[in-house]
């Protein structure tokens, strides 16, 4: 699981819908200075990973989480399952 880290405080159910059973890592895109790409590619490129889930916000600066997976999931070149949940800025799921 990687996160944005205010989604586990705008959607209620965080831990019980997404943190159970997995290994997390959350950051802020906006407020970090930091290319998570980077990190994520050598995560992938040594673990036995079969999925990755990204939850973030539906705001424009969340989707720079995103975008770092995505390139780290290229860049590993590992055939990764990449799943998207968007959570509403009124704390719903937008889309899974």
């Amino acid at each position: 699981l990687i996160a944005a880290d205010c989604t586990a405080f705008a959607y209620g159910n965080f831990h019980n819908d997404f943190i159970k059973d997995k290994i997390t890592l959350i950051g802020c895109p906006k407020l970090d200075s930091v290319d998570y790409s980077e990190k994520l590619t050598a995560i992938l490129a040594v673990n036995d990973i079969k999925s990755v889930t990204v939850v973030r916000m539906e705001v424009p600066c969340c989707g720079g989480i995103q975008t770092a997976v995505q390139k780290a999931l290229d860049a590993s070149g590992k055939n990764v399952s990449l799943n998207v949940t968007v959570i509403s800025t009124d704390g719903k799921i937008k889309n899974k």
